[in-house]
This record gives C-alpha cells, structure tokens and sequence, in this order.
C-alpha cells in the first residue's frame, strides 16, 4: 500500500462516528406517497418550472429546466399529478419553488441499460449533454453541475482526474457503502468523467479508515484491468475539499481565487461517478441518492437509498425512528451541514446525511469574547486568520474582509469547531459572503 498523504496547514480530528452505519448495507427507501421537489438543487441558477398545477407527470420526466449556464434540469422519480407548485424552506436558509406531487405507486421509472459499445462512439461533448440532459450535479455537497465542471475550457489541461473518497465529514458512509456494494458501476462511472476531461491520470483518494474499501477498489481495478491509482489518505478533516486532496495529493497549491485546472487537475466525488454511470449506462436522471441517516438519537442508523422529494420524516421513521428525544436534525454533516427545524424537509441531490443528534454531541455554550489563543488559525486548513476576517465582518467591514482573502474560506467548520470561546466564526463568514454578494449584485 502506498504511504498515507495529507495536507499541511491545519489540523483538526473530530470523532468519526462512521461505526455507527459503516457496517449498514444500502437499503431501498419505500417510494413516498407525496413528493416535494425543490427546483434548486444546485449551485445556480434555480431550474425553471415546466410543469403546472394539475399536470400529470411520468417517471423520469423533466418538471424544470435549466435557466443559465451554471444551472441543471430536474426531474421526477415518480409519475402522479402535480398537487401544487409552492415555497418550500431550505436547510441553507433560503425559499425556494418546489413541486408538490401525488405520487402514483403504479408508475415508477424503469431502466433501460445503453450498451458499453454505444458509449463508447461518443465523443466528449455528446457524453457531457447526455450529463446535462440528466441534471447530473456533483454530490459530494456543492452540487455543482457536473456538465460544466466536466468540461475543460480551452487553453486548459487535465493532467490529473482526482476522485474524492476521502467522505470527512463525520458518521457519513453514503460513499463508502458505494465503494463496496457498487465497485464496478463507480469505476466505469470514473472512466467516463476521465473520457470527458481527457485527463491522463486517474488518483482515487480514500482515507484509511475505510481499508475494506481500499481493498475492494484495487481488487476491482485489477480485474477489470484500469490504470487507475488508489492513494490511501490520513484521517484528517477536511480532507475531501478539493483544495486539500489536491495538495494532499499532488502536492500542488491552487491559488486564491483560482480552480483546481488551473494547476491541472479536476476534482469528483464517489456518488458523482456512479451517478455519471446511471445516466450514462442506465439512461437514468439524476433523481435518488444514498443518504446516510445517522447519529445517537437514530434509534436503527442506516445508508439509505432514498428518491428526491422524499421527506425527513420518512428516512427518520425508516431508520426506526428517534431512540429519544433530538437536540439538534443537521443535513449533511456536523461541519458543514445545516440545522433543520421542519421534518418535512424534502431529500434533495445534495443531500449527503440526516443527523439527529442529542445535546451531548453539540458542542453548545455561552460565547465569551476572543481569548487570543490563535486555535482557529492553527486548525484553519486555508492558512486564514479567522478571528480577524469575524472582526471586520462583525463590524460591517465587508471589503477589508475580502481583501484579508474572506473569499478564499470554505465554511468547513475547523475554526468554529477549535474555538474555546464558543464564537460563531463560520456563521459570521458566511454573513460576510452574503454581504459582498448583495453588494455587488
């Protein structure tokens, strides 16, 4: 096995909790008798609505289309009549149109599997809008669409294609189970992102708490006879942002300000593979996801196969329902997910884990002023000053801010996580990007 790499500049390690449903194989979430599916599900432009109140929709069909360039078309997973097209509440923190539908247990979306041969024909570009066509978008959080990221603007190289495998975040396992119950799929799906980007190598980074996985990646590439590398990576937070696998890596630096092309390479996840190879193999949307429902108020956790649309409510009651008594529902992980107040919150592309976790897993307290001890610097994987970007933030000093490189934080939690303090330091960066971007808008 080739030595464990990691990034340089900061260092945190918060418990992985991943034992509580490493060991859960993906099982089929039951389909919902009601669908709400928002219309934006991305990074973006949210998709337009093509489909009104009263209509009756087929599974798989395109109930909103992409509005921009940096956008992704959404479907449904299930056929039935659209009750009513309202405002749902996102766990981002914003409203967003959604549609709302009766789903029909008699109509769901049946695959039709396209030959290797046929694929294999297409060039890059015809791939890349059979991506767009399926509103595939990155789902390792960002939700990026995959057909713009996927194509390598001109003047630029890919020299490496990095696939994310690293899954930091705290208790989630969606890719890992990926990794081990869907090895082939995941790796014909990473072949047809390196055809896309042309890139000339092919690293899968995995942190070493998952060795099954490691193990079974590399049986799997030897069978199938790919030149794909494995990188075992060291379990350190946040390991899987693009920035750090890179360096973890490469042993390259993408500037501030910059994209990872820029020092040539291209950065996917685990699912954003096997969701390449749904829609490239199975001719399938981009409509369900496996969701990691977990934590110590989950009273069965599990990795769950669940459609978009489908609510909170009914991955938390699959998962054996609430053991006691939740102090905090989080989307997504601990570090970088966000708190839900409403279990009718809908499943979305994105949406990576459901947590429910008791208050002796939140780190709550009374927050008293900044003691100096310079822990959110040092644990800071961006090399940034955090207490210094929260104090021109918190006095309305937005442009100071950006220009201490507030642009360059990836919201990953490390500072507010080290902090004895208890102050809100990614929140307060978070208020200053909205600042900026409602000031330039």
């Amino acid at each position: 096995m080739l030595k464990q790499r990691t990034f340089r500049c900061g260092e945190i390690h918060p418990p992985d909790k991943k034992h509580l449903t490493s060991r859960q194989p993906i099982t089929l979430c039951p389909d919902p008798e009601e669908l709400i599916i928002p219309f934006s599900q991305h990074l973006g432009a949210p998709a337009s609505p093509v489909v009104s109140k009263g209509d009756v929709v087929q599974p798989g069909q395109r109930i909103a289309e992409s509005s921009g360039f940096i956008s992704a078309h959404i479907h449904t997973p299930l056929g039935g009549e659209v009750k009513e097209i309202r405002r749902v509440f996102l766990p981002a923190g914003f409203s967003v149109d959604a549609a709302v539908i009766a789903a029909d247990a008699d109509a769901s979306f049946e695959l039709q599997e396209t030959p290797r041969e046929m694929l294999e024909s297409l060039d890059a570009e015809q791939l890349l809008d059979r991506l767009k066509d399926a509103g595939v978008v990155g789902m390792g959080g960002a939700a990026f669409p995959a057909h713009v990221k996927f194509k390598i603007p001109k003047g630029k190289q890919a020299e490496y294609l990095l696939i994310n495998g690293a899954e930091c975040e705290p208790y989630l396992n969606a890719d890992n189970r990926l990794m081990l119950e869907h090895t082939e799929a995941v790796l014909e799906g990473i072949g047809y992102i390196q055809r896309m980007t042309n890139a000339k190598q092919v690293i899968i980074g995995v942190e070493v708490n998952k060795l099954e996985a490691i193990e079974q990646l590399g049986r799997t590439i030897g069978s199938m006879g790919l030149d794909f590398t494995i990188q075992p990576l060291k379990v350190q937070y946040p390991q899987g942002d693009e920035k750090q696998l890179i360096e973890a890596i490469l042993d390259r630096e993408v500037p501030s300000g910059g994209l990872p092309i820029d020092v040539g390479a291209v950065v996917s996840n685990i699912g954003t593979a096997y969701a390449v190879f749904e829609a490239l193999r199975m001719e399938k949307p981009l409509f369900e996801r496996v969701v990691t429902v977990s934590g110590e108020a989950i009273t069965a956790p599990a990795n769950i196969r669940a459609k978009v649309g489908t609510t909170f409510r009914q991955m938390i009651d699959l998962a054996g329902g609430f053991s006691e008594e939740p102090y905090k529902i989080v989307a997504g992980g601990p570090m970088m997910g966000f708190a839900v107040f409403d279990l009718d919150t809908p499943v979305m592309k994105g949406t990576s884990g459901i947590l429910a976790l008791t208050k002796s897993q939140v780190q709550e307290g009374v927050q008293t002023s900044c003691i100096s001890c310079g822990r959110c610097v040092r644990g800071c994987p961006m090399g940034l000053q955090p207490t210094r970007l929260f104090h021109l933030i918190d006095r309305g000093r937005y442009e100071e801010a950006k220009a201490a490189y507030l642009l360059d934080c990836k919201e990953c939690g490390c500072c507010s996580y080290s902090c004895p303090a208890k102050i809100h330091l990614v929140q307060g960066m978070r208020l200053g990007k909205r600042m900026l971007r409602n000031m330039s808008s």
